[in-house]
């Protein structure tokens, strides 16, 4: 079984765009019969032998099954893999490592070190100090818990077959679709994007003010409020470009550096936390000195002066200190000092008072931006008009705190937990590791959060914790005065895990770039597919490197982080979405071994995602929801079709039966009314679609609106002709696009066209969801002896329309339709209503009026007066039935007098007749002869009794029973014949012979043994030439020229006549003098379109 094996470790994603799993499924073995029958002889297969190609035996094929790997390349393996393509093709490939990290290395320890980092130590004091030890322990508990949730669902998502290198994305986009997918994923990369920036700034944070202060090239020295800051902002703008730089050089130069440094990272996070709980420990025996110096109760910034006290005593003399200089205008104890300096005395405070001192810090302590640090407990002389002075001398609040700002800035600190799926072509066992590892992890980080949220409150001094800078004691970061042996463990190890935690964000953001690109999803992206010969994304890198530029500019901290943390907060949304949805659909592939879901767990994760995005900040949140939509709007626009057995496929299909089952209730009210058109085209020899223009009109009627079916038919047996139905169904998919046709196409294959055409008609749509409305083009060479099937072709798809209720569209010249690119600026569409038909003929120019092909051109209505009509009311009537449905259209009463049948309508109508005779002759069998000489003959006999109308009644009565039929008039003008008639006689039975009843009269096979037995002297072929033309025929033709003579005379130069179609024949004998009809009453026009209704109301004048 060595073919199968060929898919493994092979491109998946070449070809059509459309990537194909490799299966091991597939044998590609071209072995002939003999030797099939050889190979599987002795091994009781030979029923099955002729399978052989794409149905392997179970035996051959159980060790590929059991090492099937479907994982694109990670970036070792696609190093390798470039490298080798230079090699001599003859030279065998090496075998390509097999993953060998474990739960701890590949899962448990990078997840520890992407969750800690910057906000811990920089941030994590301030927090509790703003918010109180109840505030923040609730921030923590919230996003701890919403991470949790996640890792529950991603645990299932992973656990559910073999997990790609990928991570995140991966899952995502396989279980929600390339739309979701790539959404999500390019807001992960964003996410990880400004991680790299907030680590950056986080690093030089610590190198400007902890480390090396004097390194600021805007210096800060003497400044007050605005122009400090704005002197930070622009160190930090310097120094975080320069870093920036130099680390992605770092990635560009090669990703080994970074994960070779990723332990000694790694090993300064844990070595920062371990100092840090060492020494709370020993705060409880001995608690650190730093005090802090209070003037009232404000807290002083502890540059400047050396002893905290306006005087001190000094060889029996009373002397001022640094301080008092400060804030008065000499040395001398005479001197002018500041108000508040004056009036409060200087107290200094124990800023580590330690565990066993008993201070809790349980509530918050918002401030404003420019507050002071306050120390609560203790009473300060102030007058509440006297201006502020000195303020630069006190240590000040830089932002405007409140509770939703810290849940911004913290929730960085929560985030990496999908560090161990990121890696899941590294590891042994993904599936045991990703779960133990990953929930481990967060159980950790989050003991270590809620620990140190209690013991920092149980710990340090409100005021130094509120002290973000650590000013009011000397400068020091403030986790860093709590840390055992020194602070500078903490800041010199805080400071190394920020700029590796920068380093790897670096790494990974433009990795996952690429993978999105690779995957085709989002066409613009294509670019950053491609990276050096090794494979490293390089033009990923640089765009990661310019966005990560931005989160620079901004220069502070605490505004990046809201902004990542949106981003995460999205993409773990819909990591708990894709876990619910396939949880709730029961999708058969949906087994994952984690069996500690549910889907309400994967709910709460969700809402709790939510919730936090709008907690964190309303304003970013609804910027990164539209980020998303318009990203998923335009992969579903552009993007490449993709089919990864998504979770949205599975709910648009539930949806889709839920909405089909409601449709079946019952008939739309005439209000929803709207054409579900199926649209009937024939093919070339090609499999081509010889009408395109019928998809034109199609759209324009539309507008991407209801149902559409474009269906056709080819001729043959399903197992003969299957490759050429599969052809022409692709033909149709590809001119539906270019038309923008929003709809289905359908092919059947049937012995011969007819029967297809009225298979489509009949089973096309699913249940309440059918069309009612046929569109079919006029058979423009139905004259043609070859084409005198499409003619019959063509009258039986009307006769099974009006038989199945629904409405018939027959556009005459459908080639001179406008296409979707023409525009009218001018003219009009002619509505001719003769006979109401549910109001079809209003509705159609409305629709078609909604399109911008026919938006300038003005409607107009013209209807047929009689001679007995009022014309006048007639109109006025018109106007009031219009204005209620609220159509705009002019309104035209045509008057039709009588007239005499002229010389020229009895020429056309015996032409027609005759040639109708001669291509009858032209194709009968000698059955068909004998029948067709007794329609002649009886046909005769009619005209004979229409001459005579003084001998009408008493041969109607007698020649009935002989079986002629009256069935050639339309029921309208049989209606009009008996109106005039009113005294109908009975007949020979003495029953009354109803106008229904006449009509209903059809041909039988007794009627014309009857008939050729009553008059056998009429059996001989009658002379065509000599024949005379039917009366019925003669009115049909007079009409016809008639309303062709007013229509000309009024709709010659509008740009669409729509009109009433006639309805067929009941009998069969005149379908080629109906067709003759249609052609005349058309003659001359340009465009027509040809309408019957379906039989019930399709407009409506109420609301």
């Amino acid at each position: 079984m060595t073919d199968t094996e060929e898919g493994e470790g092979g491109p998946n994603n070449q070809g059509d765009g459309n990537p194909k799993e490799s299966s091991p499924f597939i044998n590609s073995s071209s072995a002939s019969d003999v030797e099939k029958s050889q190979q599987y002889d002795g091994k009781n297969m030979a029923l099955f032998e002729e399978e052989m190609d794409n149905s392997p035996m179970v035996s051959s094929i159980l060790s590929s099954l059991a090492n099937y790997s479907n994982l694109p390349q990670g970036s070792k393996e696609h190093e390798e893999a470039e490298n080798e393509e230079g090699a001599a093709p003859s030279k065998k490939k090496p075998a390509v490592k097999a993953p060998s990290l474990g739960t701890l290395m590949g899962v448990y320890l990078p997840c520890i070190q992407n969750i800690f980092g910057v906000i811990l130590f920089l941030r994590m004091t301030w927090m509790v100090g703003i918010g109180g030890v109840f505030g923040s322990f609730i921030i923590v508990f919230m996003c701890c818990s919403t991470t949790m949730l996640t890792a529950i669902s991603m645990s299932a998502i992973a656990t559910n077959g073999v997990v790609p290198a990928g991570g995140s994305y991966y899952m995502i986009s396989r279980s929600l679709g390339p739309e979701f997918g790539g959404a999500v994923g390019i807001c992960f990369y964003l996410g990880t994007t400004f991680a790299g920036a907030m680590y950056i700034l986080g690093a030089i944070e610590l190198l400007l003010i902890y480390i090396l202060p004097q390194a600021a090239i805007f210096k800060m020295e003497g400044l007050e409020g605005a122009d400090m800051e704005a002197a930070m902002l622009n160190n930090m703008r310097v120094y975080g470009t320069i870093v920036l730089s130099f680390m992605a050089t770092v990635v560009f130069v090669g990703v080994k550096y970074v994960n070779k440094l990723a332990l000694v990272f790694l090993a300064c996070v844990i070595l920062s936390i371990l100092a840090v709980y060492a020494g709370v420990i020993k705060t409880a025996f001995e608690p650190p000195v730093f005090p802090v110096c209070i003037l009232g109760n404000r807290t002083l910034i502890s540059k400047g002066f050396d002893v905290c006290a306006k005087v001190i005593e000094r060889d029996n003399g009373t002397v001022t200190t640094k301080l008092w200089k400060i804030f008065c205008d000499s040395e001398f104890l005479n001197a002018t000092c500041d108000e508040y300096f004056a009036n409060n005395n200087v107290s200094e405070i124990q800023g580590i008072p330690g565990v066993s001192s008993g201070i809790l810090n349980l509530f918050g302590y918002y401030l404003e931006k420019g507050d002071f640090l306050e120390k609560r407990g203790i009473s300060a002389m102030q007058d509440p008009d006297a201006p502020i002075t000195n303020s630069n001398r006190y240590v000040l609040a830089d932002i405007t705190s409140f509770f939703t700002l810290l849940v911004g800035i913290y929730f960085p600190s929560v985030t990496g937990i999908m560090a161990g799926s990121n890696r899941s072509g590294d590891l042994r066992d993904a599936q045991k590791s990703i779960p133990i590892g990953t929930i481990a992890a967060i159980t950790t980080t989050s003991i270590v959060y809620m620990s140190a949220v209690v013991l920092f409150g149980a710990c340090i001094e409100g005021v130094v914790l509120r002290d973000k800078f650590g000013e009011g004691v000397n400068g020091n970061l403030v986790i860093g005065t709590l840390a055992w042996p020194s602070p500078w463990v903490i800041v010199i190890g805080s400071f190394f895990s920020t700029c590796g935690a920068g380093l790897q964000s670096l790494t990974g953001a433009p990795r996952l770039l690429q993978a999105i690109s690779r995957d085709s999803v989002i066409p613009f992206l294509k670019v950053f597919g491609h990276g050096k010969a090794n494979g490293e994304p390089t033009w990923a890198l640089l765009l990661t490197a310019s966005i990560c530029e931005i989160g620079i500019i901004i220069a502070s901290l605490d505004a990046v982080a809201p902004i990542l943390s949106m981003f995460f907060l999205m993409c773990y949304m819909f990591v708990n979405l894709a876990c619910a949805l396939q949880t709730l659909l029961r999708t058969p592939n949906w087994r994952p071994r984690f069996k500690f879901y549910h889907w309400a767990l994967s709910f709460l994760g969700m809402s709790l995602c939510l919730s936090l995005m709008f907690i964190c900040s309303w304003y970013y949140a609804i910027v990164a929801m539209v980020i998303a939509t318009c990203i998923y709007k335009y992969i579903e626009f552009a993007g490449a079709e993709k089919e990864w057995g998504d979770g949205i496929r599975g709910i648009s299909l539930s949806a889709a039966r839920f909405a089909l089952m409601r449709l079946e209730e019952g008939p739309p009210h005439t209000k929803n009314w709207r054409p579900q058109i199926m649209v009937l085209v024939s093919m070339d020899s090609e499999q081509n679609v010889e009408q395109p223009r019928l998809l034109s009109l199609t759209n324009q009627l539309k507008a991407g609106k209801g149902l559409t079916i474009v269906g056709t038919s080819v001729v043959g047996t399903f197992l003969n002709n299957h490759a050429e139905a599969q052809k022409a169904d692709q033909s149709l998919r590809k001119l539906m696009e270019t038309e923008k046709v929003k709809g289905f196409s359908q092919v059947v294959i049937s012995s011969n066209l007819r029967d297809g055409t009225s298979h489509l008609i009949q089973v096309g749509g699913l249940g309440g969801l059918k069309h009612n409305t046929v569109l079919v083009s006029w058979p423009r060479t139905w004259k043609q002896v070859e084409d005198n099937l499409r003619f019959r072709n063509f009258i039986e798809v009307v006769r099974e329309t009006t038989a199945a209720s629904m409405a018939l569209l027959v556009p005459k010249n459908i080639a001179a339709y406008p296409s979707n690119g023409e525009r009218f600026t001018e003219g009009h569409i002619d509505v001719w209503w003769i006979v109401h038909d549910g109001g079809m003929l209003m509705l159609l120019p409305f629709l078609l009026r909604q399109h911008k092909v026919w938006r300038k051109c003005k409607m107009r209505i013209f209807t047929v007066a009689q001679m007995d009509d009022n014309s006048i009311q007639m109109k006025k009537d018109l106007i009031t039935f219009l204005y209620h449905l609220r159509i705009d259209a002019e309104v035209e009463v045509v008057e039709m007098h009588d007239s005499d049948i002229s010389a020229y309508t009895y020429e056309k109508t015996l032409v027609m007749e005759q040639r109708s005779q001669i291509l009858k002759q032209m194709h009968l069998t000698k059955n068909e002869m004998e029948r067709e000489i007794q329609s002649i003959t009886d046909s005769s006999r009619g005209s004979i009794r229409r001459k005579n109308p003084s001998n009408l009644q008493s041969q109607q009565s007698s020649e009935e029973p002989a079986g002629v039929s009256v069935e050639e008039t339309p029921e309208e003008e049989v209606q009009l014949i008996h109106n005039k008639n009113p005294t109908s006689p009975t007949t020979p039975a003495g029953s009354a012979a109803t106008p229904g009843s006449e009509v209903q009269m059809t041909w039988t096979d007794k009627a014309e043994t009857q008939a050729a037995a009553g008059h056998p002297e009429q059996g001989g072929v009658k002379d065509i030439f000599n024949m005379k033309p039917n009366q019925s025929n003669v009115r049909r033709m007079h009409t016809a020229l008639r309303l062709n003579e007013v229509i000309m005379k009024k709709s010659k130069e509008a740009k669409l006549v729509l009109l009433n179609m006639p309805g067929p024949p009941k009998n069969r004998m005149g379908e080629e003098n109906y067709m003759e009809f249609l052609e005349v009453l058309t003659e001359g026009l340009n465009r027509v379109l040809l309408v019957r209704g379906g039989g019930r109301e399709v407009i409506t004048i109420y609301s």
